[in-house]
């Protein structure tokens, strides 16, 4: 009998991060992307500001949206 419940201990965890997996996924898209059509805007608004930023600069390499740290001061 013992070993029925340690082996729903063992099954517990994995269950249940399945579960909730599957709910947050559900959820997402139940609820589309989560962005307002007003942050959706300002965030195309920036990606082209910094696309233009990097023409000024003239740094094409970086296309994958990254933008390196600003280095720290001593």
């Amino acid at each position: 009998m013992a070993e029925i419940f340690y082996g729903l201990a063992l099954l517990a965890c994995p269950l249940g991060m399945g579960a909730m997996m599957w709910m947050m996924m559900h959820n997402s898209h139940r609820h589309g992307s989560g962005l307002s059509v007003q942050e959706s805007s300002e965030l195309a608004q920036l990606r082209a500001e910094v696309e233009q930023l990097h023409d000024e600069k003239g740094d094409r390499s970086s296309t994958s949206g990254h933008v390196p740290p600003t280095p720290s001061r001593p």
